[in-house]
């Protein structure tokens, strides 16, 4: 999904928990620990070290994980390296050494038209939603709708493909009439799941990769979007709405616009099948960008229900049971902190935020990275 932030800040957390015979890689890292070195990081923040920053400007966001945890793939429209405005897709290294050419950040897509949910492949290979094909311009942003209404565009132009790292080899994936983006890839490499118009509502899909079968995974009236699997690709977790009277009636002539109004979102999972649906946030306001834990019984997302008293502009990552217990607030920027993932070993998270080392209001979003600490220490709790 495409998004423009007008709001402070969005990205996430990571965790990992490990043992040894003598001491944790936790507790190694725990007494190595300088916490005047790390100013990236907010008093509260008690499950977060090391926050580093990876991008210094414009827009940056959905910054997901290779497989083998060495790079991201991340889409932007900083004109450092993005001169076409639009959201384009890249690659960088996750720990921001140079790539092989000499170059920080990559180019992926083809600099045309607009793209957005960039993911990898397990070969390496990347999937994004573009809107190229169908015209190579930047397609106009939609920021209000009707009545001044905050609203998400639905390109019908945005379909999904597939490029080699390099940017090389860009070939359509799925698409046909209508949305179809928001693509994630399960970690045992075998299923993609997206949202699509084509059954008239947006709706999750699951595609599998060697044969290309196509399974509706959702039917409810409302949106159904940024899926995720579970470290075990049993589970997806994703964002929906589900309006009922009037407000059904508005999402529905939204959408003949090609808009949706995501001012009420909550989280669910779900067997990969689409069985098993079951609602884990009962929360007002916008709650988004999920991402299991690597348990499996705990989801992270982000939130702006804590502020919604004073307007709701403060997004930040909670952590929650998929029983729905147990709700905890990771980020404490006092901005914008969303779309957590953690690495595929589970020890860091990478996160978008509006945070800064100067502690001083930016509309600018970055890509950060922390690592994850799964077992806050006294240290932790008093970290200022």
């Amino acid at each position: 999904m495409q998004r423009q932030f007008f709001l402070p800040g969005i990205f996430t957390l990571l965790i990992g928990l490990t043992a040894g015979c003598a001491s944790s890689p936790e507790t190694s890292a725990a007494a190595s620990y300088d916490p005047a070195a790390d100013s990236l990081r907010f008093a509260g923040e008690v499950h977060l070290r090391n926050i580093r920053q990876l991008t210094f400007g414009g827009n940056n966001a959905e910054a997901y994980w290779s497989f083998d945890d060495r790079q991201l793939v991340f889409q932007s429209d900083w004109d450092r390296i993005n001169p076409q405005g639009c959201d384009q897709i890249f690659i960088m290294n996750a720990d921001g050494s140079p790539l092989p050419e000499g170059e920080t950040y990559r180019l992926v897509s083809t600099g045309q038209g607009r793209t957005t949910c960039g993911y990898f492949l397990p070969d390496g290979r990347v999937i994004y939603a573009s809107t190229h094909e169908a015209d190579p311009a930047c397609p106009p942003p939609v920021f209000r709708g009707p009545g001044g209404r905050y609203v998400w565009p639905i390109y019908d132009s945005y379909d999904i493909y597939v490029a080699n790292p390099d940017g090389s080899g860009t070939e359509r994936l799925i698409g046909g009439p209508g949305y179809d983006a928001e693509a994630t890839v399960s970690p045992d490499g075998r299923f993609i799941v997206f949202t699509s118009m084509r059954s008239g509502d947006l709706e999750l899909w699951r595609y599998e990769i060697a044969t290309g079968e196509l399974l509706q995974l959702t039917d409810g009236l409302g949106y159904d979007g940024g899926a995720f699997f579970s470290r075990d690709s049993q589970q997806i977790v994703w964002r929906a709405s589900r309006p009922e009277g009037e407000e059904a009636e508005t999402y529905r002539e939204l959408l003949a616009q090609g808009l949706i109004e995501p001012n009420e979102l909550n989280i669910f999972v779900a067997d990969i099948d689409g069985r098993n649906v079951r609602q884990v946030t009962d929360l007002p306001g916008a709650n988004w960008a999920p991402f299991f834990h690597p348990d499996g019984s705990r989801v992270l997302f982000s939130s702006n229900h804590h502020t919604l008293a004073e307007g709701g502009r403060e997004f930040d990552i909670f952590m929650i049971g998929v029983d729905g217990s147990g709700l905890t607030q990771i980020t404490h920027s006092g901005t914008f902190d969303a779309f957590p993932m953690f690495s595929h070993d589970g020890t860091r998270l990478v996160f978008a935020s509006n945070r800064n080392a100067r502690r001083i209001d930016s509309r600018d979003t970055n890509i950060f990275i922390a690592d994850w600490v799964e077992h806050p220490t006294d240290a932790d709790r008093a970290f200022r």
